[in-house]
């Protein structure tokens, strides 16, 4: 069935066909009886996931991007999603980078997106999180800077996000490893990454009811820098790590060479990105001795794909490319594959 919708997806640019796919997701899934019938196809888990704090009802969630403004959160928690996680959202709306900006690779089940954190702004996501229904999901947010913002002004950016948000999810993102906001990558430097996470932790505890707080870094790291970011993860000590984000690499890919030079830049998701994913996954856990929890997130689109980042360390996976080449059946597919 995802086969023939896919066919017809394809057909439009991949921005316009991922609109065109969640309106007919919510459409299709507020038929009566669809949803109910979602859940019985679902294997029981054994027993809930215990992360950071939380119980997780499965493993398997969504990652930020494909649902950045939580307009969609309801449908896709009946698609099956253990977690659901919004954003990148910045303080104030931004349109992102001029388009064409998300790019197809069929050949590698690979995309290509320079987004640039294209939001609404939180305002407008606190007020999509008010207005849902009690669901049973964890759902995280995924918070960043504004394009306009200059780096040594970056840290009240995401306090305001991390204010704003902080009543309405379950859980916190710090995203300072998106390649398409000029400069946001260096915010992974060892000085401005403790400044900005021992910020983040502080307004944290001006809350009674504090929340896990995550880092997501890119997989284009080198050791040294992964090394670093452990060591200011236990130090500062917050809850846990996303690994990993899109790469600017090009390695291996089976798209032609000159449709990738056409194409440009951007951060590269998808089959691609698996192995090297999975590595800083492992790394992390065998560095620090299992003690920093993971969600491992980058070129899952199976059951054996979510069982290696299982394997590597990671306690839960996220899936956004690969939901987008093999559908909403992957999710059940997995879960069940578990």
């Amino acid at each position: 069935m995802y086969h023939l919708l896919k066919t017809f997806l394809f057909l439009f640019s991949p921005e316009r066909a991922h609109k065109i796919a969640l309106q007919l997701f919510g459409f299709g899934l507020s038929i009566p009886g669809i949803s109910h019938s979602l859940k019985r196809i679902y294997k029981p888990v054994d027993k809930p996931i215990q992360f950071c704090g939380l119980q997780f009802k499965n493993p398997v969630g969504l990652a930020a991007g494909f649902d950045k403004n939580g307009e969609y959160i309801e449908s896709m928690a009946k698609v099956g999603f253990g977690f659901i996680e919004v954003g990148t959202v910045t303080p104030v709306p931004q349109e992102g980078n001029p388009q064409p900006r998300l790019f197809r690779l069929k050949k590698d089940k690979a995309l290509i997106n320079r987004m640039g954190f294209n939001n609404k702004g939180v305002d407008y996501l606190v007020e999509q999180l008010k207005n849902l229904p009690k669901l049973d999901v964890i759902i995280g947010g995924n918070i960043g800077k504004n394009k306009a913002t200059p780096n040594d002004k970056a840290i009240e950016d995401y306090v305001i996000c991390f204010q704003k948000l902080h009543p309405y999810v379950d859980y916190f993102v710090v995203n300072v490893s998106s390649p398409n906001t000029p400069n946001l990558r260096d915010l992974q430097e060892k000085e401005p990454l403790t400044a900005l996470l021992k910020s983040v932790k502080s307004e944290n505890e001006n809350f009674e009811n504090q929340k896990p707080i995550l880092l997501k870094i890119a997989p284009d790291l080198t050791q040294g820098q992964i090394d670093d970011v452990i060591e200011i993860v236990t130090e500062v000590g917050i809850h846990g790590i996303i690994a990993a984000n899109t790469t600017i690499s090009r390695a291996d890919l089976k798209t032609d060479h000159l449709r990738i030079e056409e194409i440009g830049n951007g951060g590269l998701s998808g089959k691609p990105v698996t192995a090297r994913a999975t590595e800083v996954v492992s790394y992390i856990h065998e560095k620090s001795n299992g003690t920093i929890p993971i969600i491992g997130v980058g070129g899952i689109n199976n059951t054996h794909t979510a069982k290696q980042k299982f394997a590597a360390g990671a306690s839960l996976v996220q899936l956004y490319t690969g939901f987008i080449y093999e559908g909403p059946g992957v999710v059940k597919r997995i879960i069940n594959g578990l």
